[in-house]
């Protein structure tokens, strides 16, 4: 039997994060390059979450039924060419379209690739995987500022070259037939997503994007202002998060396949609610980068909890559980700039801090929902190591 080839399942995490994010240091930018204002381009983050995070409702179910590998490949030639048609994009509402296709797009790719670790990987070897998917998101969401700002220094459209390039390179080098089920012969149960601990993953994702996302935009307007930070120091700012996030995989995988997930959940949602108050609060830029980075980790750490409780929830819909449970993590993002860029412009520090309720209503929720602590992380095998289950290739 051939190793599977599971690399291209971290490309396709860090593409959904990566154009979440992508165009938030660059919004005055695209404004001047399309004729338009920096409140309407500011609508891109918006029109690319929210057909991302409705279609991922159902769009993991549905693959299971028609199979993953066909439906992949179909999600990322959407995703090319979504992304090429934002960069060729010669009016801001041609522009605002092709970014609402690039996120429907990407809700037919994400949710299938974490699936497909969960099949491919049993026992302790399942938390590490799922923790470096984890990294590879937050390396996503962390560095699209960077590589954006980067690319604005020259030219804005240049800014769609690296997501454009990792689905080129998804679509040609899909991850191997292993990784990806083909149609399933009997039909996919919606009911087995009606459980308790799937309903937990939902809350907590939505929540950990409500606080995460709503620092990455905050972020840049206090860079700004209080620190006259440019595009491409903005980024490179960013960038803490993501690399925070990669740092934060090994531990992160080792420490949960010891403890708990509750507990592991709460301590991260913690963590999180001391690096919201860090950032909001830092008088310097060096305390402003710490907050960043430590967002970042507990963020990898809240994310394998999730992705964890969410593909060991429904064995037999793993595809549709890991959907629903990223959709709630991507409508949680879309809602972050509308109730946070109020609070902040009205009450400045005070503002920015109120996004650690967000940790503080996950940390209830993982309390009094999951009942006894969760000794095992992975809900499905104790063997240990990458093989592919029997069931996985088919």
């Amino acid at each position: 039997m051939r190793e599977s080839r599971v690399w291209p399942l971290y490309v396709g995490g860090f593409l959904g994060p990566y154009g979440s994010t992508m165009v938030t240091p660059i919004v005055h930018e695209v404004s001047a390059g399309l004729s338009s204002t920096p409140q309407i381009t500011a609508g891109a983050v918006t029109a690319y979450m929210l057909p991302f995070a409705a279609l991922m409702l159902f769009s993991g179910t549905l693959a299971e039924r028609w199979g993953r590998g066909r439906v992949l490949r179909a999600g990322t030639a959407g995703l090319v060419v979504a992304t090429a048609l934002c960069a060729a994009a010669p009016t801001i509402e041609l522009f605002l379209t092709a970014r609402a296709l690039q996120g429907a797009a990407n809700a037919f790719t994400t949710p299938l690739l974490m699936a497909a670790i969960s099949d491919l990987v049993t026992g302790p070897g399942l938390a590490r995987s799922l923790s470096w998917f984890a990294a590879a998101q937050a390396a996503g969401q962390g560095m699209s500022p960077l590589f954006s700002g980067v690319s604005a220094s020259v030219h804005w459209r240049l800014a769609f070259v690296v997501p454009g390039l990792c689905g080129l390179l998804l679509w040609c080098l899909p991850p191997s037939s292993s990784a990806t089920r083909r149609a399933s012969a009997r039909p996919v149960s919606w009911r087995s997503l009606a459980n308790r601990r799937l309903a937990v993953a939902c809350a907590v994702s939505f929540l950990c994007y409500l606080a995460s996302v709503g620092l990455t935009v905050m972020v840049v307007l206090r860079a700004r202002e209080r620190f006259a930070l440019g595009p491409m120091e903005i980024g490179l700012l960013s960038s803490a998060f993501g690399l925070a996030g990669i740092c934060a995989a090994p531990v992160t995988g080792r420490l949960l396949g010891r403890k708990d997930l509750r507990t592991f959940g709460m301590v991260s949602n913690v963590l999180l609610a001391a690096g919201l108050f860090t950032v909001a609060f830092a008088s310097t830029l060096w305390a402003l980068i710490a907050g960043v980075a430590l967002v970042g980790s507990t963020v990898t750490g809240l994310r394998s909890v999730t992705n964890t409780l969410a593909v060991t929830s429904a064995p037999d819909n793993r595809g549709g559980a890991a959907s629903l449970a990223l959709s709630a993590q991507f409508f949680g993002g879309a809602a972050a700039a509308p109730l946070w860029l109020p609070m902040y412009h009205a009450y400045g520090d005070l503002g920015f801090a109120a996004a650690a309720i967000a940790p503080v209503t996950a940390i209830i929720v993982l309390r009094t929902a999951l009942g006894k602590p969760e000794k095992k992380t992975t809900g499905i095998s104790d063997r240990a190591g990458p093989h592919p289950r029997p069931d996985a290739i088919r």
